[in-house]
């Protein structure tokens, strides 16, 4: 499997790790301490080209492959948490516009989303419909030259400071997630309210909430035909958990290299913390982790832009990458000892941030049900 980057991905790389480095960086605690949202990182990406970077080139994006997408995401995520979950989730409503919308659509919001122009959002969970789509009961009614939408959306990241919102609703009741639509709704559509942003364990600089939705939409907000919307959500799904394995990897190593940092500086007795041989098997398990699922990542972007199915590659690295930055971000503060504990490092922030990981786009268990439905079909 072929992991090379051209001279145009690997220059994209380079200029996002110098802004990640250089200017989402020193934002990061102030966005988690306050509870921000990230506007600032996000403008910075915007500038840089990256709200578009999973787009083709002739919808405004920078034409790149998956590969390096998920080395921009990595990057980002390594910087601050927070702008990595935002960009990612406007990513999900630009690929939800990509996948399942009109020519007419694409071009009416792909290159205004790509130009950091829009904020997109993704509204596809409810408050008793999470892991299973086909139990939501938000509804979307055919009235005279559109559609009455009502119901509820829970947890949706950038709801409120959303240019647009792709949310997806039950258009016909009866029919299971063959009657599931999608719509794209503009900011400041009459009769969608939101909640305040709800109070998280970790990502508080990417705000997330409740909407209440009384609405009626045009007949051209309809995306694409009437019941594809199950198909395009889990095509989208596919498409995001290489994502969340990517940020994975991006609060994991974060992590680590403040580890090995530490561990050479930190004097324990006579000897740095680094010359103890459980320290250098706790360093040694951590990096077998992460470069298991740096793999498992770069093998499932791969495999994303191949045009074949790719749902058992990107649930496995998601599910390895994510658990794994539980486990790396855990050991490093340990290894930090009470100084991993307090606010003035990261560390703390690195194990809240990355808890979620292991929950969006799909709970862990369900990347265990979609691994073993793909090896029980496998012929």
């Amino acid at each position: 499997m072929n992991f090379e980057l051209d001279q145009t991905e690997l220059a994209v790389i380079d200029s996002v790790e110098h802004v990640a480095r250089e200017v989402i960086a020193p934002r990061a605690k102030h966005y988690d301490e306050t509870e921000t949202f990230c506007a600032e990182s996000l403008q910075a990406l915007a500038e840089l080209g990256c709200m578009g970077v999973n787009l083709p080139e002739h919808y405004g994006g920078l034409g790149i492959g998956s590969l390096a997408m998920s080395r921009v995401v990595e990057a980002v995520a390594g910087a601050c948490a927070s702008t990595a979950s935002a960009l990612t989730a406007h990513f999900l409503a630009t690929d939800s516009i990509l996948i399942g919308g009109t020519e007419a659509q694409k071009q009416e919001w792909l290159p205004r989303a790509a130009s950091g122009e829009l904020l997109g959002a993704f509204a596809l969970t409810e408050p008793a419909a999470g892991s299973n789509p086909a139990d939501m009961r938000c509804r979307a009614q055919r009235e005279e030259g559109g559609w009455r939408l009502h119901g509820s959306k829970h947890y949706i990241t950038n709801a409120r400071e959303a240019g647009f919102i792709v949310l997806y609703a039950k258009t016909d009741a009866e029919a299971g997630h063959k009657g599931i639509s999608a719509f794209v709704i503009p900011q400041g559509t009459a009769g969608i309210s939101f909640s305040s942003p709800e109070k998280t364990m970790g990502l508080r600089g990417s705000t997330i909430y409740e909407l209440a939705l009384d609405c009626w939409l045009p007949e051209s907000a309809l995306l694409g035909t009437e019941g594809q919307g199950f198909n395009t959500a889990m095509a989208v799904l596919d498409r995001g958990r290489v994502e969340v394995a990517a940020m994975s990897l991006g609060i994991a190593n974060a992590a680590m290299q403040c580890s090995l940092d530490w561990v050479r500086e930190r004097q324990i007795g006579p000897k740095p913390l680094a010359a103890y041989q459980g320290t250098q098997w706790r360093l040694a398990e951590m990096y077998a982790q992460l470069e298991g699922a740096r793999m498992l990542t770069w093998k499932a972007a791969v495999r994303r832009d191949s045009g074949g199915r790719f749902s058992l590659d990107s649930a496995t690295a998601k599910l390895v990458a994510a658990e794994s930055a539980g486990f790396i971000t855990d050991a490093a503060l340990q290894l930090h000892g009470g100084y991993g504990y307090i606010r003035d490092l990261p560390l703390e922030r690195y194990v809240r941030d990355a808890r979620i990981l292991r929950i969006f786009e799909g709970t862990s268990e369900v990347q265990k049900i979609i691994i073993s439905r793909g090896l029980l079909e496998a012929r």
